[in-house]
Formats: structure tokens, sequence, C-alpha cells
């Protein structure tokens, strides 16, 4: 999917101002995510860190929380920030759970403070994946 450079520059903007309400006192990596539905709206999450770790949760699910909460049903892309100049990517949890409201062609995009980096789908970050269709038929 091709995002008009209109559409990703207002992604961009709403991903490093979600990096501005991270809770990460433990990493002091700060995440923002914008996600884009079906609908040409875009959701913002950033990630919660918790002095248990494995309590926390990432800004992409945090953006997909935002979405449902909306009425949102698909993700049609996603865009990340961190504070650079490293480029990241939704770690493999995330991925997952992206995956749950896209297909493998849901664009996915890196960027920072800087600007866009990277982009990939979601087939290349996750191939093979298991998706809701794989239980659509019972064997």
């Amino acid at each position: 999917m091709d995002l008009s450079e209109e559409v990703q520059a207002k992604m961009l903007q709403a991903s490093l101002g979600a990096r501005q309400h991270s809770h990460s006192p433990y990493s002091g990596y700060a995440v923002g995510a914008a996600l884009l539905d079906e609908q040409g709206r875009i959701h913002v999450g950033t990630n919660i860190e918790n002095a248990a770790y494995p309590q926390g949760w990432c800004a992409e699910a945090s953006a997909l929380t935002a979405m449902v909460m909306a009425g949102g049903k698909q993700a049609v892309a996603v865009l990340v920030t961190g504070p650079g100049p490293d480029v990241i990517t939704p770690c493999g949890g995330c991925r997952q759970k992206l995956r749950e409201f896209a297909g493998q062609d849901l664009l996915i995009i890196a960027g920072d403070p800087s600007g866009i980096k990277q982009q990939w789908t979601l087939g290349e970050l996750l191939p093979f994946s298991f998706g809701p269709e794989h239980l659509s038929s019972k064997a």
C-alpha cells in the first residue's frame, strides 16, 4: 500500500507526539505509534513500563486499543517512532497483535525525530504468520 506523503507526515507527527506521553522510567526509551484504520483515522499509543517488567505494554498495543475503542476494525498502516538514530520495528508480540487486525500487506513504517527511516510490510517482518482466518475453518 502506498500512503501519501501528507498522511505519512500526519502519522509521523502523531507518533512523535505520543512519545511525549511515554511512561518509561526504567529504560528511558520512549516509543510512539500512530495507527491508520480503515476509516482513515489515526490512533496513537505509547509505551508504558511497569516495575514488574512483563506487565508493561508497547506503543503499538496501546494504539490498537485506541483503534478498537473508537470502533476501528482494521489496521491499514502503523508508524512507530523511537528516539533514533537506530531504526526500530514492532517487537514480535506486537507484530502478532497487529496481525489480528491486518493482513500480510499491512504497511509498517519506522521513524524518529529526524523523519521517516524505513518501511516494510507485516509479511516481511512476520512471514508465515498465524491469523484469524486460520481459525475460520475447523478441521
